[in-house]
């Protein structure tokens, strides 16, 4: 599929990839990363069971104690007690989460309408956001960062400062090369526990990558997929004959754009539903982003409340 449709050069990027509006901002509010799996983890269900933290449903008060942060302080009972009590919420047990990123150069392809935001942009957005709601439910987050760069991991956790890292980890990256040889992602698919929820971002036109993503699958883990598309792979508007790269392996194709309009977009539906199908029975949650519309559409089915 990919060498059909690379016509444009690899962008550069801009500072939207990164940019989070406040509607965005509003929407991942709303949204959870809840395995379909409950399965336990050192006595607690991945958001099975509830415990005392800081989430949304009131629980109890507690005495003040050194480290709690002062907007837990209920300060209307403070003035009516002259005591500090802090509010203790219900919320539910955290999620180990794990983004594996498509860094190939096949992610640096962007639509002719706008050149300067690739594939590979759209990407590290889903990912921002993918942070950002880890970081209000208070899970652990991890990046695996899979290209011709070969392996590079940041180990999941939670906080402003595995923020950074994360953000810093994405802002460094690049798209370039294969995807990389089985041997290569061995100590990552290692660290990844049975249980953990995997979170692939990419274009899906790889094979072996598709085929790790489902090992995954059956071997316990709970792998949520994410594919990431431009405009003209999905509409394919070329109205005059030119030169088709696959940027990969560099092979290219001449063709006139609208004689082979008709067969490419048909044999491209043909290979979604099969790579839909193929996800499913592996038991992946699927949803593809197409990187002229916003990321909330995807984000809501994924981890909204209907897909939980």
């Amino acid at each position: 599929m990919a060498a059909e449709i690379s016509a444009a050069l690899p962008a550069t990027g801009d500072a939207s990839a990164d940019a989070l509006t406040p509607a965005l901002r509003g929407l991942l509010a709303t949204l959870r990363l809840r395995p379909r799996r409950a399965l336990g983890r050192q006595g607690l269900g991945h958001h099975a069971s509830r415990n005392r933290g800081s989430g949304q449903e009131f629980a109890q008060y507690r005495a003040y104690e050194s480290g709690d942060e002062p907007r837990q302080i209920d300060w209307k009972l403070y003035a009516r007690s002259d005591r500090f009590f802090v509010r203790e919420a219900e919320r539910e047990s955290p999620v180990r989460a794990w983004l594996l990123l498509d860094t190939t150069a096949s992610m640096a392809q962007a639509d002719e309408a706008r050149p300067q935001f690739s594939r590979f942009d759209a990407a590290r957005q889903l990912a921002v956001c993918v942070f950002e709601i880890a970081q209000r439910q208070g899970d652990a987050c991890g990046l695996v960062l899979c290209g011709g760069s070969g392996l590079s991991l940041v180990t999941p956790g939670s906080g402003p400062r595995q923020r950074d890292r994360l953000r810093h980890a994405l802002a460094t990256a690049t798209a370039i090369g294969e995807w990389p040889k089985a041997e290569v992602l061995a100590p990552a698919w290692g660290r990844i526990g049975r249980g953990d929820l995997v979170i692939a971002l990419g274009d899906c036109f790889d094979e072996a990558a598709v085929a790790q993503l489902v090992r995954l699958a059956h071997a316990g883990r709970e792998v949520v997929a994410l594919q990431v598309l431009t405009a003209d792979e999905r509409d394919f508007p070329f109205a005059d004959g030119r030169r088709f790269v696959e940027p990969e392996a560099g092979e290219s194709l001449l063709g006139d754009g609208p004689a082979l309009r008709a067969d490419y977009l048909a044999r491209f539906a043909a290979a979604q539903r099969t790579l839909s199908a193929r996800f499913a029975a592996a038991g992946i949650r699927h949803a593809t982003h197409v990187i002229d519309q916003s990321p909330g559409q995807a984000l809501q089915q994924l981890f909204g409340d209907r897909a939980r």
